[in-house]
């Protein structure tokens, strides 16, 4: 069974930083991209970062240059660094893993590429 479990959130002021965690079991991150998405209130889920089985590593636009995804494949966990954070950072943010082996979508992943989601871990910014 693949499970994904995020940890991490919390409340940081604007200028902060947090570290979000994703442990992956189940799927090898070796084989398997995972990306991070976001949802703030009243908004639509947005596509935030995400690497591929080869470590190859993509951002949106607004978070690129402050947030930093990386794996450590021995633990099977990816990681969000999220530094410099704004007030409009603030959403709950979810872990997901690929439904498909090998693939590496660049900077278009689509919701529907990855089947397995976590409950998502709150982040407030405080200005």
């Amino acid at each position: 069974q693949v499970q994904v479990v995020e940890s991490g959130g919390g409340l940081v002021q604007a200028g902060g930083s947090l570290r979000l965690s994703c442990v992956v079991s189940g799927r090898p991150l070796t084989r398997y991209g995972v990306a991070w998405f976001r949802q703030a209130s009243e908004k639509e889920r947005e596509w935030v970062t995400s690497i591929s089985p080869s470590l190859r590593t993509y951002y949106a636009n607004s978070v690129k240059g402050r947030f930093t995804i990386s794996s450590d494949n021995a633990k099977n966990t990816v990681y969000l660094q999220m530094n410099d954070l704004k007030p409009e950072d603030a959403a709950v943010y979810f872990c997901a893993v690929d439904r498909h082996i090998l693939r590496d979508w660049g900077t278009t992943p689509r919701r529907i590429d990855y089947d397995v989601w976590g409950q998502g871990t709150p982040v407030t910014v405080s200005s």
